[in-house]
């Protein structure tokens, strides 16, 4: 399966020759209700054909939908859906992403891919990692506030102890007593003390190295907060090797082996939720200043502009709101269409991708958060 942080950057907002066909559809986890799925998909894909068909040729469209017709009929894929799905294909590319979260249905074909759903997932402010551990290995957690999941490490992550320390620490130890040479007012070492100490040295070497990699792997790529989830016994162990910045103050005093995944979510979203609308609040501090001063805007026309000059700074978008339209990024001019045109985009979709390639931050706002109505809340840099 494609991994969504490791291609957005590099792939998704790279500029591909049009037609680009993106696909969007919540999907069911669980049977019965996961027998739609598949159902559902084909009908999306039937609306790709049709938007296609406008201007281009069997020649054209044949090539391009054969990827989703085979995913179709892919059995094993249809068997572990999440929350949602997404789809893009262009002429040197087919992309499917499994998310966590559901999506509004859409399928379009256009000029760029519709990207904004994956930017809301990726830019969210809800989003965390949730560390599992004791002294002989991990588990991994990815989550927000609707739903949370296992994922597999990175390879350069350890996993156990084993794999961080290598087979010769399981060499069988020693029980008997060790004692020191008899020297006036020298400290007799028992056997129990020799492996106590070895006991610690072992953890904190794992734990350091797990510190570094999960740091590597996932938190920088990420920029997701990290939480902890161990036995009350492990926490200290664990910060006092730490320097992971993304590890929060905050944690879970049980290992998730004694939770469920709901049980899991909610535990961790209440300690994330309050960092969560912080966030969002001191955002939308700054785009009031910044409109009052000159260096902030609400209107559409108005952000396309500075989109095109890489003015923008920080774009807050709507979640969920879609408005057919194309952009100019040459002139930042704008104008309205209909989705199933195949020149036709979201134009808070391409407000946002033109935004992130000039360097500036996205952030998607649920709609009772966001300080306009427009659908986009602009920052400028100047």
């Amino acid at each position: 399966m494609d991994a969504l942080e490791q291609d957005y950057a590099a792939v998704l907002l790279a500029d591909h020759e049009p037609p680009c066909l993106s696909l969007y559809q919540p999907t069911y986890r669980h049977h019965p209700e996961n027998r739609q799925n598949p159902t559902r998909f084909f009908n999306l894909v039937k609306e790709l054909e049709a938007s296609l068909r406008q201007k281009y040729g069997f020649r054209e469209t044949g090539p391009l939908l054969a990827p989703f017709h085979a995913l179709m009929e892919d059995q094993d894929f249809w068997k572990s859906t999440l929350d949602g799905l997404a789809v893009l294909r262009t002429a040197d590319i087919f992309k499917v992403y499994r998310l966590q979260r559901p999506v509004a249905e859409l399928a379009v074909a256009a000029d760029s891919l519709h990207t904004k759903p994956l930017i809301r997932i990726l830019q969210s402010a809800d989003r965390f990692q949730v560390l599992g551990l004791d002294r002989h290995g991990i588990r991994l957690f990815e989550g927000n506030r609707d739903a949370v999941d296992e994922i597999e490490p990175a390879p350069g992550v350890p996993r156990t102890l084993v794999d961080a320390l290598g087979p010769e620490r399981d060499e069988p130890q020693r029980t008997n007593r060790v004692h020191s040479a008899t020297v006036p007012g020298a400290r007799t070492r028992h056997g129990t003390d020799v492996r106590q100490d070895k006991v610690a040295n072992e953890t904190a070497r794992f734990f350091r190295a797990v510190d570094r990699a999960v740091e590597e792997h996932h938190s920088r790529p990420s920029a997701m907060p990290l939480l902890l989830a161990a036995l009350p016994e492990h926490h200290h162990d664990f910060r006092a090797v730490s320097r992971n910045p993304f590890l929060m103050a905050e944690a879970i005093d049980v290992h998730p082996d004694d939770l469920s995944l709901e049980t899991l979510r909610e535990r961790a979203w209440q300690l994330v939720q309050p960092y969560y609308l912080q966030r969002l609040g001191d955002l939308t501090e700054r785009f009031g200043a910044a409109r009052s001063s000159g260096r902030g805007a609400g209107d559409l026309a108005e952000i396309a502009v500075a989109a095109a000059a890489g003015r923008i700074d920080t774009l807050l978008l709507e979640a969920d709101r879609v408005i057919p339209g194309t952009f100019d990024a040459g002139t930042g001019t704008v104008a309205f269409g209909e989705l199933e045109h195949p020149a036709v985009d979201d134009l808070l979709d391409d407000l946002g991708e033109r935004a992130l390639r000039a360097g500036g931050d996205v952030v998607i706002v649920p709609a009772e958060r966001m300080p306009t109505d427009t659908g986009a809340a602009a920052i400028f840099r100047y």
